[in-house]
């Protein structure tokens, strides 16, 4: 007598029923077969015949469909199609599919495990970029009302600064501004400022915020603690009170509750601390405490000297146009009024959020941009191994439909399979974005605006749910569709092992492989443009060499001296110390170092047309000490460096760059010449030698700055009696130490130098300077960092998708391969014949990938340096990188090909 029940288990093992199950619909079908074989005998029929007949019948979806529909009547509690008859409402069967497609999953943990990976990948990465922007471009700003908030610039003279859009407040327009607006609320000027804080520890640099009483009630947040400052302690002799920020009072108070009224020692005075801000307030955004803007009457009327910023509040009913409106006309006519001042001089109005993070929304947007892609990719990795899995379940579909499932309800199955998938990875992917984040804050935390607020809040956590739960749809729809695609009466007779007829879905998988290196492609280009512009910032010359110098800032109080020929005398002495040091070849001082952007005064050049102080150009002017320019290795083209026989009592010498000895003197010889500085009109100041251009503000620099150097001795009392900016306060100098052995094994050494002198001065920013001109690309070099990250793991899933392609494609063709091969195939045929398939996949991908890089590349233009955003180059370049990647992903299962034993594949069902 045949075995049936062997037969009919074997044909039921694809719908992975629990045992009881089984056995009631194998006992059910044997007797039906049976009775139909007893039936052929009796007819007339051999044995070999009649099994023959009773195994087709097995094989015909009706017979099937009735014995399984028995069954299901007698044992209804756990249907055999998910969702029908479990209750007709979706939720009952949503869960029923849950239940069912976790059974589903640890019965395959190989495949849940690798499509979990990919997609945790992918979403981790979203999660981590999007809580950067969400902190920074979508959460509102921490003030009250933040969309009435504005920040107010001058625009300048472009004669002057030509390519500058915006400028600083003098204090006189400010006032006048103040006063004669009618759009705002209230408004609030401030600036930057210094402190060496003693007596708490040791010595330490401080930034303030030197702000107006009403810079507080503008942005509309009360203290933590205590109170804001009064209307009345600007006045000099009033301004010694301060307050802290969060930060600075949990590093130095321990969080104390009763800091209020203690006394603090900022530049040897003491300050009383009346308030305590809370951790969300940072304007400015490095200020760790806040003084009171004291200033003269003298201070409030300079006009010409521009180095104030203001923060305003429109009124309510006023809107952005209405303000810049206003503006236009005050700047016209404070320009009629004081022409020699205001010429040319123009308002801007600018949304304090687009202040905040205008500058870094392009990068964020290309590095979500770029992150979207990934996903896109592990979509489509995932989806090829879902289609992979689902084809293996076209006999157990097919029954289930034969059991009248409707397409929408294997649709529901298969994809309710896949978000769970999806939500697997997304939960890993938190824990990847979590790391990621850190590193993100940790290496950006003094670039990135608002980089304190960065978190995975309710919204992140919000955001990486629904990216999960759309991903699984997108990953599983297009498997999901192809199911619901499958012919019921062929899936019921085939074999055991063996599906039918994939063409479509083997079209599927090749357009999912296509898109995968496409965008692979586009994200690789993306990420080449970013390494080789900055590729060429590093090899831009900066003026200087950086190599083998040591570089500190001294930090010297605004009280530390109270004449400059004092301070003169302080750096004149560091000086001496340090260059008596062994292995220091040579030492200078400077106020502001390249790369760093500093101050500019308006010049007048003696024998030329006198000309109002707005019509005067502008240069980049640097007090340094003699010995800079050699420790710096800057090239003294002509003329002389400055040296200590430039005192104060000399006739002032300075040094130009070549830059500014060609825009003031293109046709005559600059040496000899004399130019006025505007806001120190003491003295002509005669051009004793002219140095190499500098990058002054940042290595992608277009035009070089033309810059002025004035020694520092040269730099009297007299010159601030006669100027415009007030009296003297003594400032900070960066200090750069050449050596002739490794720059840090000196640090100890200079800073014993500096102590000997004043154990008080802080030192600090101590590094070396080719690590300072490294640092000043560091943005740079983080947007390429994770750019190439991305790209990276793109062309990873990319290679895995083509590779898993490949390698179901040549299970599928076992049999085939075998009968090439029994014919007289070589393995040589083989190869080319698989590596042939992954290569037309790879350009197909790789040509349209092109074309879309054409497109989008366009929108890194604004972060690229040297290089432009169709660089043909560049993109010949990945193209080859990519498609090698392809060919060694296809190169694997195309080896494994050439090894199919010819009579084991004749046999292979």
């Amino acid at each position: 007598m045949p075995d049936w029940k062997e037969e009919i288990a074997m044909r039921l093992r694809s719908l992975k029923l629990a045992p009881p199950r089984e056995a009631e619909i194998t006992e059910e079908l044997a007797q039906h077969l049976e009775d139909r074989y007893q039936e052929l005998i009796a007819g007339g029929a051999n044995e070999k015949e009649a099994r023959r007949v009773a195994l087709e019948e097995l094989s015909d979806e009706n017979l099937l469909a009735r014995g399984l529909r028995r069954v299901e009547k007698e044992v209804p509690q756990e249907p055999l199609v998910p969702g029908e008859g479990g209750g007709n409402n979706f939720l009952a069967s949503l869960w029923q599919d849950v239940r069912y497609g976790i059974r589903m999953l640890r019965k395959s943990p190989g495949f849940a495990a690798a499509a979990v990976i990919v997609l945790a990948l992918g979403i981790g990465a979203n999660t981590a970029i999007f809580s950067v922007v969400n902190a920074v471009l979508l959460r509102p700003l921490p003030f009250s009302n933040p969309d009435r908030l504005v920040q107010l610039w001058h625009t300048p003279p472009q004669a002057s600064f030509p390519g500058m859009t915006r400028f600083p407040l003098s204090a006189a327009n400010y006032l006048d501004w103040k006063s004669q607006n009618h759009v705002f609320e209230q408004t609030a000027i401030y600036s930057f400022a210094r402190y060496n804080l003693t007596g708490i520890g040791q010595p330490e640099v401080v930034q303030a915020g030197s702000v107006e009483p009403s810079f507080f009630a503008v942005l509309g947040i009360p203290p933590m603690l205590g109170r804001v400052f009064a209307s009345d302690e600007d006045q000099p002799g009033r301004g010694n009170i301060v307050i802290l920020s969060h930060a600075f009072w949990q590093d130095h108070f321990g969080r104390d509750p009763h800091v209020i009224g203690r006394s603090i020692e900022f530049d040897g005075k003491p300050f009383t601390v009346v308030g305590v801000m809370g951790p969300q307030f940072r304007r400015p955004p490095l200020a760790q405490v806040w003084t009171p803007l004291v200033w003269t009457n003298k201070e409030r009327s300079v006009r010409g000297e521009h180095h104030f910023l203001v923060v305003a509040r429109l009124r309510r009913g006023v809107d952005l146009k209405q303000a810049q409106t206003e503006m236009n006309t005050i700047s016209s006519r404070l320009e009629q009024q004081y022409p020699s001042d205001n010429r040319g001089w123009g308002a801007m109005v600018v949304p304090l959020r687009e202040e905040t993070v205008g500058k870094v929304r392009p990068a964020l947007l290309v590095l979500l941009g770029a992150v979207a892609f990934v996903l896109l990719i592990a979509c489509a990795n995932v989806a090829n191994l879902v289609l992979a899995e689902t084809l293996a379940r076209q006999k157990e579909i097919a029954i289930r439909t034969a059991l009248g499932a409707s397409r929408a309800r294997v649709l529901q199955q298969v994809l309710t399979e896949t978000v769970l998938l999806a939500i697997a990875g997304g939960a890993l992917g938190l824990l990847l974005g979590r790391f990621g984040l850190d590193l993100i804050v940790h290496f950006l935390a003094s670039k990135l605006p608002r980089a304190t607020e960065i978190s995975l809040d309710a919204r992140v956590l919000g955001f990486t749910l629904l990216v999960s739960v759309l991903t699984g749809l997108v990953a599983g729809f297009l498997p999901a569709w192809r199911l619901t695609k499958t012919d019921v009466n062929d899936a019921l007779k085939q074999g055991l092992g063996r599906a039918g007829a994939d063409s479509g879905s083997r079209r599927t998988r090749n357009v999912l492989v296509v898109a995968e290196v496409a965008l692979s492609l586009m994200l690789l280009i993306g990420a080449g443009l970013m390494i080789r512009s900055l590729w060429l910032l590093r090899s831009v010359d900066p003026g200087f060499d950086p190599h083998g110098v040591l570089k500190m800032t001294v930090g010297i109080g605004k009280a530390k001296f109270t004449d400059p020929a004092q301070q003169s005398s302080f750096y004149d002495q560091v000086l001496q110390r340090v260059r008596a040091l062994p292995g220091v070849e040579s030492a200078g001082v400077i106020d502001d170092l390249p790369l760093s952007g500093g101050s500019h005064q308006p010049v007048a050049v003696e024998g030329r047309p006198v000309v109002a102080m707005a019509d005067q150009p502008e240069v980049d002017v640097r007090v340094i000490s003699p010995g800079y320019v050699r420790a710096m290795r800057i090239p003294v083209l002509r003329g002389r460096d400055v040296n200590d026989r430039d005192t104060g009592d000399r006739p002032v010498a300075i040094l130009i760059s070549e830059a500014m000895a060609k825009r003031f003197w293109p046709n005559e010889d600059p040496l000899g010449q004399h130019v006025t500085l505007t806001f120190f009109p003491d003295r002509a100041r005669e051009i004793v030698g002219i140095v190499g251009d500098v990058k002054q503000d940042a290595l992608n620099g277009s035009d070089p700055n033309a810059t002025l150097y004035v020694p520092m001795a040269q730099i009297t009392a007299a010159t601030y009696a006669a100027s415009t900016v007030g009296p003297f306060r003594a400032f900070s100098m960066a200090l750069v130490v050449r050596t002739i052995t490794r720059p840090t094994s000196l640090v100890t050494a200079v800073a014993n130098a500096v102590h000997q002198l004043d154990p008080a001065t802080p030192l600090l920013d101590v590094v070396t300077l080719e690590d300072f001109v490294a640092e000043s690309l560091s943005q740079e070099r983080f947007n390429m960092l994770l750019l190439a990250t991305f790209a990276g793991l793109a062309v990873v899933l990319a290679a895995v998708g083509i590779y898993s392609v490949l390698a179901y494609g040549v299970r599928r063709r076992v049999r085939e391969i075998g009968i090439r091969m029994a014919l007289g195939a070589q393995n040589g045929d083989v190869l080319r014949t698989v590596i042939g398939d992954g290569t037309k996949l790879t350009l197909i991908g790789v040509a349209i990938g092109i074309a879309g890089a054409l497109a989008l590349t366009r929108s890194l233009s604004s972060l690229l340096y040297g290089v432009r955003p169709t660089d043909p180059l560049t993109f010949i370049v990945v193209s080859f990188i990519l498609t090698s990647v392809a060919l060694l992903a296809s190169y694997i299962p195309a080896r494994r090909a050439t090894r199919i034993d010819p009579m084991v594949a004749l046999r292979y069902e």
